[in-house]
């Protein structure tokens, strides 16, 4: 039924998509350096007010009076040193200990007409103390001083977000509030932290894309100049794949999904450092320096706010430009589009019905779909308190009593859209749950249910859409109704059709810290907070679904039959004329 003469011609534009794309190859924008000596910043000093403010204010739970008193000390500080406007914005937010109410400080000091430069850092933690992430703050307001002393000529702005812990209000409602156009947004996490993990400046996004190629890389060699370590890059696979999945624990997250262009830097990533993770002095002026060093590139270089998140992938030191990789994917699922077209196409000259198993087809994913429903209601209603449209750290992700009964309540919901609103859907079409998949067209249809899914997400990301093309090729011959695959095999195919969807998923568990149990509540929440758009998990709910169905089609269709075929004759018996004994030579195969 499936034509293989077609599937293979049709990977022929692949050989020219892939002549294109070696092409379209470009050199690294070069980063942004600067003569002038960032000494200016002192470690002492912000070393010292670090130890303070941590004394001072040690629960800073986000929206804490903790939080709102250090809000106001920031405020009284950016006052004192910056020559400019002082702006506290008040706001409600959803954080890891649900919806409160929140400060932003925001200290503007005007410069020179033209783009922006942006510093922010987060003041809350879940944890008591956490010297380390508050060290960001402790840096923020020393390098306001050294704005305030004249040393930059473009306007300036400096602000302190809360709900950097989970969820990222704060830093949400800032990207809103941004006024003009901007060169760059440098995020500070906990930059006094001693331990290592890389990429240490990073431009991961909550959205499609990420941070601009030369603002990462100024950023980068500013690190590596001033604070003496190699701050790392991801590679090639991780970009793709983290851009096919869009989410990040940085702060630098809801800039980037707003369009401006923003990096994080911190020598942990994005990762938050544990409450009493060490501190060091001199890592704080290393990472201190490293920015103000970067500041003073970005103050003296070209303006660069054009530049937006971009999609662009770095290879081995050369640039694949974001159209030259969705032309790439576009040329791979060519080939098994072509077939199931080509395939409906012969179905309908059979008269073979295609609607009803195409409703089978998509049944499967009846019950992730209702999952994913109910966990938006469950967070409108309450039952899931912690839900950002953001992704939430580790931290928040406790499995609490309420988290045990969200639980139950998703699994019953599945389980009740299993046995009751599939089989009326089944129904509605004129099919039986229990109906053997053995016909022409229960194949077909599974078989083109991947690949349309993936043209679909292809459209608003192609880098997901690539993450279905293996599963695009394998499970569509898998499920082909013809198929002379054994069964060993066919589960084979199966199992690979699902890999790279997979490894996305454990990738970004473990660059998050996510243990076993967290994962999957990690993902219900990204549903349930609004981070996910709905046609996202709509359509990877179909995917899973067609996966499910492939499965069934493969084993009931391999099953032995419960009768052997009756034996047909043409003609007579005992017919014995030319060709009974092997067929003339003329018809033999040549």
């Amino acid at each position: 039924m499936l034509d293989s003469r077609l599937y293979r011609a049709a990977f022929i534009p692949l050989l020219l998509v892939l002549l294109i794309v070696a092409f379209s190859l470009t050199v690294r924008p070069r980063p942004i350096g600067t003569t002038l000596s960032p000494d200016t910043f002192s470690g002492e000093r912000a070393f010292s007010q670090l130890n303070e403010l941590a004394k001072r204010f040690p629960d800073r739970r986000p929206g804490a009076a903790d939080d709102r008193a250090l809000a106001a000390a920031i405020a009284t500080e950016l006052r004192r040193s910056v020559p400019g406007t002082v702006r506290v914005t008040r706001f409600q937010g959803r954080t890891i200990d649900g919806k409160r109410d929140l400060i932003n400080v925001t200290a503007t000091r005007p410069g020179a007409p033209g783009p922006s430069i942006v510093v922010v850092a987060h003041r809350d933690a879940a944890g008591r103390s956490a010297r380390a992430e508050l060290s960001g703050t402790a840096a923020l307001l020393e390098l306001a001083r050294v704005a305030g002393a004249g040393r930059l000529q473009r306007t300036i702005t400096f602000i302190s977000t809360t709900g950097g812990s989970g969820g990222f209000a704060g830093a949400a409602e800032a990207a809103r509030s941004l006024d003009g156009p901007v060169d760059a947004v440098i995020t500070l996490g906990a930059v006094a932290a001693v331990g290592r993990y890389r990429p240490m400046v990073l431009g991961a996004s909550n959205g499609l894309g990420q941070a601009p190629l030369q603002l990462q890389r100024t950023l980068q060699l500013a690190v590596e100049r001033h604070a003496g370590v190699a701050p790392g890059a991801p590679r090639a696979f991780i970009q793709g794949l983290r851009m096919a999945a869009p989410m990040t624990l940085g702060e630098q997250g809801p800039f980037l999904r707003a369009g401006l262009p923003a990096v994080l830097v911190a020598p942990t990533g994005e990762r938050a450092p544990a409450a009493g993770a060490v501190v060091s002095r001199t890592r704080l002026e290393g990472f201190g320096r490293a920015v103000l060093g970067a500041l003073y590139a970005l103050d003296n270089g070209p303006d660069i706010s054009g530049e937006k998140p971009t999609q662009q992938l770095v290879l081995r030191g050369k640039v694949v430009p974001g159209w030259a990789m969705r032309l790439l994917i576009l040329a791979l699922l060519l080939p098994p589009l072509a077939v199931v077209v080509d395939a409906a196409a012969r179905l309908r000259r059979r008269r073979e019905p295609v609607g009803p198993w195409v409703v089978w087809a998509l049944s499967p994913a009846v019950p992730i779909i209702g999952v994913c429903v109910t966990a938006m209601l469950l967070a409108v209603t309450g039952l899931i308190t912690v839900s950002a449209a953001a992704p939430l750290p580790p931290t928040a992700l406790s499995l609490t009593g309420s988290v045990a009964a969200a639980v139950i309540v998703l699994v019953l919901v599945a389980g009740l859209a299993w046995l009751v609103l599939r089989p009326a859907a089944l129904h509605a079409v004129g099919l039986n749950q229990a109906i053997r998949p053995d016909r022409l067209g229960a194949g077909v249809a599974v078989g083109a249910v991947v690949p349309l899914t993936a043209l679909l997400l292809w459209i608003p990301n192609p880098y997901a859409a690539g993450a279905m093309v293996p599963a695009a090729h394998l499970w569509l011959w898998a499920a082909a109704p013809d198929s002379a695959l054994r069964r060993p095999l066919t589960a084979v195919w199966l199992a690979l059709g699902a890999v790279l969807p997979l490894i996305v998923v454990l990738t970004l568990a473990e660059l998050f810290s996510l243990s076993a149990l967290q994962t999957p509540w990690f993902w219900t929440l990204l549903v349930a907070g609004g981070h996910q758009p709905w046609w996202t998990w709509l359509l990877w709910s179909v995917f899973w679904g067609a996966g499910i169905a492939t499965a069934m089609v493969v084993v009931r269709r391999s099953a032995p039959p419960d009768t052997p075929p009756p034996i047909t004759v043409r003609g007579p018996a005992s017919y014995a004329g030319p060709g009974s004994l092997g067929g003339t030579t003329s018809a033999r195969r040549r």
